[in-house]
């Protein structure tokens, strides 16, 4: 079976690299140069050539601050694009695997853990965008298994952890909010998981949404401790802050923890615990 995976030079497209070595399918692995998603009908003449039966969507716009300031492409990433998508797979009988994230919820209270059928409250462009997204696919009619997720991190790219690793390394002193909690996710684990699920055909009558981040929770001051400590940087002095320290152009959600019993129960895979999958990807890393 072809499957073609696109925003492949990302975080969670390097890990599925990683996790489809070994697999029996064939993986067409594509980022801006070799496939624009914006492209609608470059996106259905990849699919149709290659006779693609599922397509795992890594690309999105992420740059949450950015976003603020570049609303249009945003949109077009984040919702045209997955549009795109969503048709040319619905039109050769396929399967679209589509990330998405924790933002839909941004602007809910409470401190529950979200559960997929929690009403969504984006605030800010990403997760207004994230959104559009989600509902491009649901107005499509394609068969569709959306996994949101949060706090993504790894050995690639730009991520929290490998920039905690550099602050901690140079500062002697650092400031981290203590005010929003979440459950960073390992993209190792996503894209395994993902990789699971497609090569055991386990998305077949399972379409849906999803969540998936790594077990526990934490806030982003415990997450940089936890770094710090692994990576042997105990010289820098980690003290907790509030958010509006740091202005930002985006409210970004104060408790963002998944509740993953839904994807658990429906596809039996066990989820790592975080800071389990934060030792390991500082391993790597050092």
């Amino acid at each position: 079976m072809n499957i073609l995976v696109t925003g492949a030079n990302g975080q969670l497209g390097n890990c599925l690299r990683n996790a489809a070595a070994s697999s029996r399918d064939n993986y067409i692995f594509t980022d801006v140069a070799e496939l624009d998603i914006t492209d609608a009908a470059a996106v259905a003449g990849m699919v149709k050539e290659h006779d693609v039966k599922v397509v795992i969507n890594c690309a999105a716009y992420t740059n949450v601050e950015k976003a603020e300031d570049d609303a249009e492409f945003a949109e077009l990433l984040n919702a045209g694009a997955v549009r795109n998508l969503a048709e040319a797979v619905k039109e050769n009988d396929g399967v679209l695997v589509h990330v998405s994230t924790d933002y839909v919820f941004g602007g809910n209270l409470g401190n529950t853990p979200r559960n997929e059928s929690e009403p969504v409250n984006p605030t800010g462009v990403y997760g207004v965008t994230k959104l559009h997204g989600e509902e491009a696919i649901a107005e499509s009619g394609v068969k569709a298994v959306v996994i949101r997720t949060a706090w993504l991190y790894s050995e690639y790219g730009k991520n929290f952890v490998k920039t905690m690793l550099s602050l901690t390394a140079d500062k002697p002193a650092l400031k981290v909010v203590f005010d929003q909690a979440g459950s960073p996710t390992y993209a190792q684990d996503l894209a395994d998981a993902i990789f699971n699920i497609v090569e055991s055909r386990s998305y077949e009558g399972n379409e849906g949404v999803y969540h998936y981040s790594n077990e526990g929770v934490c806030s982003w001051y415990d997450f940089t401790k936890m770094i710090a400590e692994y990576a042997g940087h105990a010289a820098c002095d980690i003290q907790p802050c509030h958010s509006d320290e740091f202005p930002s152009k985006v409210i970004r959600p104060a408790y963002s923890v998944l509740d993953k019993t839904k994807f658990k129960e429906t596809f039996g895979l066990k989820v790592p615990y975080w800071t389990e999958s934060l030792r390991k990807c500082i391993k790597n890393l050092k």
